[in-house]
């Protein structure tokens, strides 16, 4: 990216853009504009041209810390480039015994909310992990309140907080949990991994293909621990039917199929609104962060699929991931759940070479900006390729398959199987691939969050983040899948993508 590309026009700092810019770490951090990355190309849906900003960035003193505005251009899905810290805090190691201090930044609430269920899970086997939560951090004052006092059931001393700087700030933190809306993944991320903290971090990775450099370079050069929240990836299933692809089982890999799909007779992600949503208990403008701005009016409250035709902030704040400027809909929410395990199960994870999609609106066409329903098709260098399909208002799927030349993988719910293709049947023997070889030890029979929870611990203690079964290096694959394949339906082009160079062209 030049630097034109990567300056913010002039915009006035209020406090919001004080939060959007910068996090302090025990005041050992500067912030500046971040180190420049390849630029993804991009097609706003607009019919004329969006101006590329020009001026300098705006900078702002506050007490010690230089503050400066994150380049955001959602429009053209240049989004996301945030300041960066010039120290690093190296990350704190735990031996075996060692009890490992956690922190959950955005904990969603009663009802729904991977946060909190992390939290749950954490609390609940407190003593089997050797864990303390010790502080929260959410927007939301009530949410706050909700889980400072379910943590305090095993921990006496919890911090609650709406300000995540305030937990990078402790150095008796030694890792973080990050369930926040997609466009706050990178910046936390990278803060945290700055500040000396490991990172589980919901998926997607980030909201755009920039912020995945970042949060990638940062993890490279601090070695911290990074899982991301796609636990399929513990799932002993794909690793099984990778070993047998590897082992050469179906010739040459041909092609993965695989899909996410439900259906929502109330609208996916039309969560409740609380009545309580005011802007005293309600940081609005933190919420929004490196997102564009939006009036703030105090909402009234809605039950589980009501209302769903609004576009008000309380709308915005429980439904977020109906509107494109916090995320990418059924791609970065659905598709991870089968992108992550798919890349696993080819035996070789790849970036891709070239990615097409499609996106419609077929029936909820006025409650929402994402697509309800997708079709994503990637090609990698070693000459396979890949389907996905999502819907969030039809629950049929594809089976779960991987073809090869002369065999066939199929998934069960708790087995993997090798079918022969017809030619080849004097040739190939059918098998059910053994998911309990030594090798595969490690992982879990089913799709578990606890499971995953505990593989990052593992990690954490072993010193080693690649032992985290969907690490930072599967992770940065997979994103760029998706942030390629919304690209390409703005577009209504297919985008390809150089690893060596991190460029994105349309095809």
């Amino acid at each position: 990216m030049s630097k034109k590309d990567n300056e913010p026009s002039p915009s006035p700092l209020a406090r919001r853009d004080f939060f959007k810019a910068a996090t302090t770490v025990a005041g050992a951090f500067v912030l500046g504009t971040g180190a420049e990355t390849a630029t993804a190309e991009a097609n706003p849906q607009a019919a004329k041209p969006q101006p590329k900003p020009t001026a300098a960035p705006a900078t702002k003193i506050v007490g010690k810390i230089k503050i400066t505005v994150p380049v955001v251009d959602a429009a053209n899905m240049k989004g996301g480039i945030f300041p960066m810290g010039t120290v690093m805090a190296p990350p704190s190691a735990k031996g075996a015994n060692d009890r490992i201090t956690i922190a959950s930044i955005g904990v969603g609430g009663a009802g729904i909310g991977q946060g909190k269920l992390h939290l749950n899970s954490f609390i609940k086997e407190a003593e089997q992990r050797n864990t303390a939560v010790v502080a929260i951090c959410d927007v939301y004052q009530p949410f706050v309140d909700e889980t400072v006092a379910i943590a305090k059931t095993k921990q006496a001393n919890v911090m609650g907080t709406n300000d995540y700087r305030k937990v990078l700030e402790r150095k008796d933190i030694d890792a973080v949990i990050i369930a926040t809306p997609e466009h706050w993944h990178g910046q936390i991320s990278v803060h945290a991994m700055q500040a000396g903290k490991h990172v589980y971090c919901e998926k997607p990775l980030v909201r755009y293909i920039e912020e995945a450099w970042q949060v990638y370079d940062v993890a490279k050069s601090t070695k911290s621990v990074i899982q991301i929240g796609s636990q399929g990836c513990t799932d002993v299933r794909w690793h099984a039917a990778a070993k047998a692809i590897k082992d050469g089982a179906l010739g040459k890999l041909v092609m993965g199929q695989g899909s996410y799909c439900r259906c929502n007779r109330n609208g996916e992600w039309n969560y409740q609104i609380p009545d309580s949503i005011n802007a005293t208990n309600f940081d609005w403008d933190l919420w929004l962060g490196s997102a564009p701005s939006r009036p703030f009016v105090s909402p009234k409250g809605a039950g589980n699929g009501a209302e769903t035709a609004r576009n008000d902030a309380g709308a915005r704040f429980r439904r977020y991931r109906k509107y494109t400027d916090y995320s990418a809909g059924i791609l970065g929410d659905l598709m991870p759940h089968r992108l992550h395990p798919f890349l696993i199960a080819s035996g070789n994870p790849e970036f891709p070479t070239r990615v097409m999609s499609i996106g419609t609106h077929g029936v909820q066409n006025k409650d929402r900006e994402v697509a309800d329903t997708v079709q994503v098709m990637a090609e990698f260098p070693s000459g396979w390729s890949m389907l996905f399909i999502g819907s969030t208002v039809n629950e049929q799927g594809l089976p779960d398959l991987f073809r090869g030349e002369k065999a066939t993988v199929y998934f069960g719910s708790t087995k993997v199987e090798v079918k022969p293709e017809r030619p080849f049947s004097d040739e190939v023997e059918g098998f059910i691939v053994d998911t309990s070889a030594p090798e595969l030890a490690r992982f879990h029979p089913t799709e578990d969050v606890g499971a995953h929870e505990r593989n990052w611990l593992e990690a954490i203690r072993k010193n080693d983040p690649m032992h985290c079964n969907c690490n930072i290096d599967l992770a940065v694959k997979a994103q760029v899948i998706i942030s390629l394949a919304e690209m390409s339906q703005r577009r209504g082009k297919s985008m390809n993508f150089d690893a060596k160079t991190r460029k994105v062209t349309a095809g």
